[in-house]
């Protein structure tokens, strides 16, 4: 009998069984492809931006202001403003071609508008296209940093609608021109790279398809085997038969290497379009386009920031085969291939940027996405920042630092810390002299005493009592003995060393006068100034002892910023802040902060408070403030502790609130006071800045009131030695009728006539 139809048997079985594992393996290659394919891809780095520029019109905004944005944001100047991204200012008009952005309230497209000014305050917007007239819009934020993953991996996602059609043409012509004919391998393709390569006796040539390289990228290693290729060449079959030519090739435009940025992979063309032109895809010209594809075959032998020659001729051919194809006309690639590469050499993508305030932001996206999962799925997490204001704030305190170093015997130190009155978002932060460095962030993390910062809160809680004071009330500056916390004497002493007698309340916080403060904060009681500090935000704890009046406690900068946001909000507590909304990769809004503001402390007193703050930037302690800014007026307070070991300067104008330390992290005695060391540090943010002159709504319960500054008796206009401030009219005495009438001690005063804005703002 023969053998061979068992044998025939055996192959066929065998045959059976081969097929059965193989089809079982590509089932389950299959199930791998989907569930992946089906969820989050990659781990995908969360994209921080700033806080987006907003336009709207009677905005009190400058030209310059707008112009510093549109530089950070890599806009370009042109005369015909038609693409995207571009924009031209004539004297007093902008015309600029918005970008398309989708914001955390949903998708705008790219628009063409006309913003007009007049002065510094916008009068009109104009949409070009329908020439209608609109109220605002908004610039797109700027992208400041990414939170790199632990695989070290960097990309921007793109969707298949922001990919140019050239980008495609060029990539598929030179890396897979068969791509839409093909069902994931091309057979033909490994043929002859096979051929190549045994007549080169070497790797030459890849027979790779898109598909194969973007089943080997994303599921296999680099491993070279004749197993790896066979179960890349299934897994492109399967990922063929799945999905569509466009999801695949997204997908692969989304995951292919190009290059380096320090320790990070850069992944995409998104990405890539970002860190070597500092523009999004969408608007680089085809040479820029064709670049990045010519690196896909070598990122580091074509890298263009190293090779720049090798990366040209890689870039013109791909142009070559663009025009060979006829994707581009005959004179475009002629002037093309003459034209630079057009790189950005500024590292835009370097990650670590602003890390004091980048600090701030990890730590509330820790706690608002608690799982580690959701923080590396390509979320985009839209902050407070303000770039410029950041800018402006490192460079004010490092060169106000570096001019006060040779006087000084110790390493200064400092930091700062701007945030906007009403809202409670940061605008910048800054957490030591080293600005770029990732270490201590004496921001958030330093805790020293704030000496007479503290005196503003002493002054307001007595002022909350207005029957018993007001801001001419007099107070007593004379010796003055108290028990201390060990059951020691204290005596405090004004800075100068003199005592005065009697002084209005308004001169002791004005001239930060020590011995009145201390006794009026004994006559209110320390309980209820203690009480106004955790209302207006302080977390730590705060002795009830008399020395806390004039600051014997140790706050953070963050703190005594949020304490001085409220006292510039009126009275109103928002919480600072860095993160204001989260949206996923898709654009779904996942968080938003809550617009949580509440009336911690009386807004009469508060005013009254202020109208003092602002007459320390005028005859006080800060004086230098009012005498460099003219008349765009601001408030704010100087704070210097014993033995000059902290000082500190507090102030606003309309919009912001800027806190300041400096000091020596061993505590070593710096010799310079509030108004020498921090104050100029703010005047130099502030001349880098454009503030805005402060302005505060005049309660409706307040009028103008004439008081003697020796005895506080409220008086008729006019007379010798008068003090005339704000004040609550309707719990004073009636003003007496001429000057050599004595006020009446009883009988409530009816409001008085309206007066002209500057004594409704800022009083006599």
């Amino acid at each position: 009998m023969s053998k061979k139809p068992w044998k025939r048997k055996l192959f066929v079985r065998l045959c059976i069984v081969g097929f059965t594992l193989l089809g079982a393996y590509g089932l389950y290659l299959d199930a791998q492809i989907k569930h992946r394919f089906s969820g989050s891809i990659w781990q995908v780095p969360a994209q921080v931006y700033a806080r987006p520029m907003q336009l709207s019109v009677n905005a009190e905004i400058t030209r310059t202001e707008v112009k510093d944005e549109l530089a950070l944001l890599g806009y370009r100047k042109a005369s015909d403003v038609t693409s995207s991204g571009t924009y031209f200012f004539t004297t007093n008009t902008l015309v600029i071609y918005r970008r398309a952005f989708h914001f955390p309230n949903g998708y705008e497209s790219a628009r063409r508008l006309k913003v007009s000014w007049n002065g510094n305050r916008i009068v009109s917007i104009v949409d070009l296209s329908s020439q209608v007239s609109i109220k605002q819009t908004q610039l797109e934020p700027w992208l400041v940093s990414r939170l790199i993953t632990s695989n070290r991996e960097d990309r921007m996602l793109l969707d298949q609608q922001s990919v140019p059609e050239t980008l495609i043409d060029a990539l598929t012509l030179t890396e897979d021109k068969d791509f839409y004919h093909h069902h994931g391998i091309a057979p033909k393709s490994i043929l002859r790279a096979l051929v190549a390569n045994v007549v080169a006796g070497k790797t030459v040539q890849g027979g790779s398809t898109l598909t194969q390289q973007l089943a080997k990228n994303v599921f296999l290693t680099r491993e070279r085997s004749l197993v790896r290729k066979a179960k890349e060449a299934m897994m492109a079959i399967a990922i063929d038969a799945r999905y569509s030519k466009d999801r695949i090739l997204t997908a692969y435009l989304n995951e292919v290497y190009l290059g380096q940025n320090g320790d990070n992979a850069i992944h995409g063309f998104g990405l890539a379009a970002h860190y070597f032109f500092d523009r999004p895809l969408n608007e680089l010209p085809i040479q820029n386009l064709a670049l990045l594809v010519g690196m896909v075959k070598g990122p580091s032998y074509y890298n263009p920031l190293r090779y720049p020659e090798r990366a040209l001729e890689r870039r013109n051919l791909v142009l070559r085969i663009l025009f060979e194809n006829n994707a581009i006309a005959k004179n475009d690639y002629e002037q093309m291939i003459l034209s630079p590469l057009g790189l950005d050499p500024s590292g835009t993508l370097a990650s670590g940027k602003f890390p004091a305030f980048m600090e701030k932001v990890r730590s509330e996206l820790a706690d608002i996405l608690a799982q580690p999962s959701l923080r590396e799925s390509g979320v985009k997490v839209f902050t407070t920042i303000d770039i410029n204001a950041q800018r402006r704030a490192e460079k004010a305190l490092v060169s106000t630092l570096d001019n006060k170093q040779s006087s000084v015997g110790v390493e200064l130190n400092g930091a700062i810390i701007v945030s906007d009155n009403q809202t409670g978002e940061i605008r910048a932060m800054v957490g030591g002299r080293r600005v770029g460095f990732k270490g201590f962030n004496r921001a958030l993390n330093a805790y020293r005493p704030i000496g007479s910062l503290a005196k503003p809160i002493v002054y307001l809680t007595a002022l909350e009592d207005p029957i018993q004071y007001n801001l001419a009330t007099p107070l007593t500056d004379s010796p003055l003995s108290l028990p201390d916390k060990d059951g020691r004497t204290w005596q405090p002493q004004n800075a100068d060393k003199k005592f005065r007698g009697r002084v209005p309340l308004i001169t002791g916080l004005t001239d930060s006068l020590n011995v009145p403060t201390v006794r009026l904060g004994v006559e209110i009681g320390l309980k209820p100034i203690i009480d106004n500090f955790y209302r207006m935000g302080v977390k730590s704890a705060i002795p009830n002892v008399p020395s806390i009046t004039l600051g014997a406690m140790a706050l953070s900068v963050f703190e005594v910023n949020q304490v001085y946001q409220t006292l510039a909000n009126a009275g109103e507590y928002a919480p600072l802040h860095t993160v204001n909304s989260i949206v996923s990769a898709k654009n779904a809004l996942l968080w938003k902060h809550a617009d949580f503001k509440a009336q911690v402390v009386d807004e009469d007193a508060t005013y009254l408070t202020n109208y003092a703050l602002h007459q320390v930037t005028q005859t006080g302690t800060a004086k230098r403030v009012g005498s460099t800014f003219g008349n765009t007026f601001m408030a704010g307070k100087t704070g210097t502790t014993n033995d000059y070991r902290d000082s500190w300067f507090a102030g606003f104008d309309r919009r912001n609130v800027v806190t300041v330390w400096v000091g020596n992290d061993d505590n070593k005695t710096i010799n310079l006071s509030g108004a020498s060391g921090a104050m100029p540090v703010f005047i130099a943010y502030q001349k880098l800045q454009e503030p805005k002159s402060l302005t505060q709504r005049f309660p409706s319960s307040l009028g103008i009131a004439h008081f003697d500054s020796h005895t506080g008796e409220r008086i008729f206009p006019g007379c010798g030695s008068t003090l005339s401030v704000p004040a609550i009219l309707d719990v004073l005495p009636t003003e007496a009728t001429s000057c050599n009438v004595s006020s009446p001690s009883t009988n409530h005063a009816k409001k008085e006539e309206k007066v002209s804005w500057w004594e409704r703002i800022f009083g006599n």
